[in-house]
């Protein structure tokens, strides 16, 4: 069986963005496929789950009960699942995510101080996917926004240890605010400020071959190197290529050296394993192999990245 094949057998997530990027389905396929996520599958799993408070675990970053003993990071609070069910690619438009993200807007708040939940916090990590979530589903998060913009340092990107004396960007808070800011972007249109920005931070990562030390050019972190899903706040050189494709950039030779780290890791079947995952609470696993094991969410990914980046280089 080929790799596309084999992603057009899963979960209709993963269906619709296969027969989108990979394949030459119509685009009233694609949709139909797409209106599945509300229904079937992991988005009706976990849109089924928002708590009558309209969180998801009682908690806007952490779950309501957390107390702070758990293995890991736990990941079903409202901000993971947010991000995962755009991920997933549940219709905005739909009558679930409207209902959702209305309960969220409504009743959610942050742990740091009670702020109301699309207004953000303090650290940009969490209001980068807060803006990403916010604009995806439609919610004004502009305020979000002009403060991430005003917060980036002089090396071009993001840190949420600035507030503590910080004035280095990290990979982490950087392409999670790049995320942000491009889904900000194509929600709202042409924003001066906010395309510079984006700009900077693109350039930080670019800098440095998305995963290098731009001091000593060593690895910055051997995570980078690994493929996990769900990623959640973290980088790794997946990650940042498939942003870079949905930006619409052309390839950076920069880019070249995380390019060959992607095609490395194909298996003679056509397929990418799951390299990591990180750990902590969830609501159900995303990848049902296990990791080592193929990866359809990995290989989506990879398939498409590299066909971008052969086209963009021929």
């Amino acid at each position: 069986m080929s790799a596309i094949d084999w992603l057009l057998e899963s979960d209709p997530a993963i269906r619709w963005q296969a027969l989108r990027d990979l394949t030459d389905a119509s685009p009233d396929e694609v949709a139909a496929e797409r209106a599945r996520v509300e229904r079937e599958g992991w988005g009706a799993r976990l849109l089924a789950l928002q708590g009558a408070d309209g969180l998801w675990d009682g908690g806007a970053c952490f779950p309501g009960s957390y107390a702070g003993d758990d293995p890991g990071q736990p990941w079903t609070a409202t901000m993971h699942t947010l991000q995962t069910l755009q991920i997933l690619g549940l219709d905005p438009a739909s009558e679930a995510a409207r209902r959702a993200i209305g309960l969220v807007a409504e009743h959610g708040r942050w742990e740091h101080a009670g702020q109301r939940y699309f207004d953000g916090e303090v650290e940009p990590c969490i209001n980068g996917r807060t803006i990403e979530t916010g604009a995806y589903f439609g919610v004004d998060v502009s305020a979000v926004v002009e403060r991430v913009v005003g917060e980036r340092l002089a090396d071009g990107g993001w840190n949420c240890e600035a507030e503590n004396g910080s004035v280095r960007s990290s990979f982490d808070t950087t392409i999670n605010v790049l995320d942000g800011l491009l889904e900000f972007e194509r929600a709202t249109g042409l924003s001066t400020a906010v395309r510079q920005a984006r700009r900077g931070g693109e350039e930080y990562l670019l800098e440095r071959g998305l995963f290098r030390r731009k001091s000593t050019g060593e690895v910055a972190d051997a995570a980078y190197l690994d493929f996990a899903f769900p990623y959640y706040w973290h980088h790794d050189v997946l990650r940042a290529l498939d942003y870079f494709r949905r930006s619409g950039a052309e390839p950076d030779p920069r880019m070249a050296e995380a390019v060959e780290i992607v095609r490395s890791k194909r298996r003679p079947d056509g397929r990418w394993p799951l390299d990591r995952v990180h750990p902590g609470r969830v609501h159900f696993d995303l990848e049902e192999e296990g990791v080592g094991k193929a990866s359809r969410w990995n290989t989506l990914r990879a398939l498409r990245v590299l066909d971008w980046w052969q086209r963009g280089t021929g």
